[in-house]
């Protein structure tokens, strides 16, 4: 799955001008086959199941488009599903507006019409909700797994009026209608992320009044780097959707009582989010699983948290994206070490960054070393072939674009 899904058969890619996309996987995830266009695996949530685990999921699913089985979380592992379904973002946050868009639509939130007509934001409402399917769990003696996925911080911008007041600044000044919207914009997604944070504090707090908070892991990271519409994580480059640092270096923090030490802080060794997969289950006690194709994606980094070795800092991680999606053209990107090579679709360009030394990517070392060059754009295309990486079709000829170790075009941009 190499894009989001929504609506079943259909691809939010946007016309190019020069490339058509590959039939990717558009329907999302599913855990039998015979689905058009899926992707078939068995999932944390299911493999966490077997092993006696209650598993719940509150919030943001995303998993599957609309009319497709796995659309509702309950259908990949999940015991319990908690306001998830096909959208990504929510119609409101608004509790006063149903959670809903002025007409019905896809995006409306499902499940919590207990919530309707009420002055409360979804981050809270959600948070309740968790709670209570923590303390049934509790109350089964059964050890849980809790997917707490917030829509928030996603459009629609709109504030937790909770915290908002502090935020509110005098716009007398600016002249601009557009200016003034921004800055309201940037107001509303503060009050939004502080709405996240009070979540994961009552959350936590929750743990402890239960008195489970000693046995318990908790892991907390984000998805994406901001959203082009907020302000940019600088002096990261770039944003959501796209290649540069700004778009997949995000912040992950784990409280694991009596195995991660307190402060301690890991900043020579990288992770992705895949890593969370074999992790839990090592967590877990989960031994001997199996995924379809024979393969799991990621690295146990249950090693980083016990202040140990373990990973090299020489290995190697993925992203593909073979789309056009908000002015991002397509690419593919590998890091391995201190280096990141990046390789843009359209004009077959390749670009190079020491991420170290320059984690705002603003010196393309392509040029000035064409053999980490080559060594990385080998790593990437004998990756993107053994994984099954679709390329998009180049118009003119009718043929997929090339990989990147198939072509020598290097510029200084």
């Amino acid at each position: 799955m190499t894009n989001w899904t929504l609506h079943k058969d259909w691809s939010p890619d946007k016309e190019h001008p020069t490339l058509r996309f590959p039939q990717w996987n558009c329907n999302g995830m599913s855990r039998k086959p015979g689905v058009n266009r899926t992707l078939v695996a068995e999932t944390l949530p299911e493999l966490l199941r077997k092993a006696g685990y209650k598993t719940i999921h509150v919030g943001k699913a995303h998993f599957a488009a609309n009319d497709t089985p796995s659309e509702d979380p309950r259908a990949l592992g999940f015991d319990v599903n908690i306001a998830g379904h096909c959208a990504g973002a929510p119609g409101s946050y608004q509790g006063l507006k149903n959670f809903a868009r002025k007409k019905p639509s896809i995006v409306d939130v499902p499940g919590l019409d207990a919530y309707h007509g009420k002055d409360i934001h979804l981050t809270e409402a959600l948070t309740i909700e968790a709670k209570k399917a923590l303390d049934a769990a509790v109350a089964e003696r059964r050890p849980f797994y809790l997917y707490m996925s917030h829509y928030a911080v996603h459009g629609p911008w709109e504030p937790d009026n909770r915290f908002i007041e502090k935020y509110r600044t005098d716009k007398s000044d600016i002249n601009s209608t557009k200016a003034r919207k921004i800055r309201e914009r940037h107001e509303d997604y503060a009050s939004m992320i502080e709405g996240m944070d009070k979540s994961l504090g009552d959350l936590m707090e929750h743990l402890k009044q239960l008195g489970v908070e000693g046995n318990t892991t908790v892991l907390f990271m984000s998805d994406n780097g901001a959203e082009l519409m907020t302000p940019l994580n600088k002096p990261l480059r770039g944003a959501k959707h796209q290649p540069y640092e700004g778009g997949p270096r995000v912040p992950m923090i784990v409280r694991w009582p009596g195995v991660v030490q307190p402060d301690s802080v890991c900043t020579d060794d990288y992770v992705i989010i895949e890593d969370v997969f074999p992790t839990f289950l090592e967590m877990a006690g989960v031994e001997n699983y199996r995924q379809y194709g024979g393969r799991v994606d990621g690295r146990s980094v249950v090693p980083l948290l016990k202040g140990e070795s373990g990973l090299s800092k020489e290995r190697a991680i993925f992203w593909h994206s073979p789309h056009f999606y908000r002015g991002q053209e397509p690419f593919s990107a590998v890091r391995k070490g201190d280096f990141k090579l990046i390789y843009h679709h359209a004009d077959e360009r390749l670009e190079l960054f020491n991420v170290v030394e320059d984690i705002s990517e603003t010196r393309n070392l392509a040029r000035e070393h064409p053999q980490k060059v080559k060594e990385l754009a080998r790593i990437l295309g004998d990756h993107l072939r053994e994984a099954g990486g679709q390329m998009p079709i180049v118009k003119e000829t009718n043929r997929a674009v090339p990989y990147p170790d198939e072509v020598s075009v290097i510029t200084d941009t």
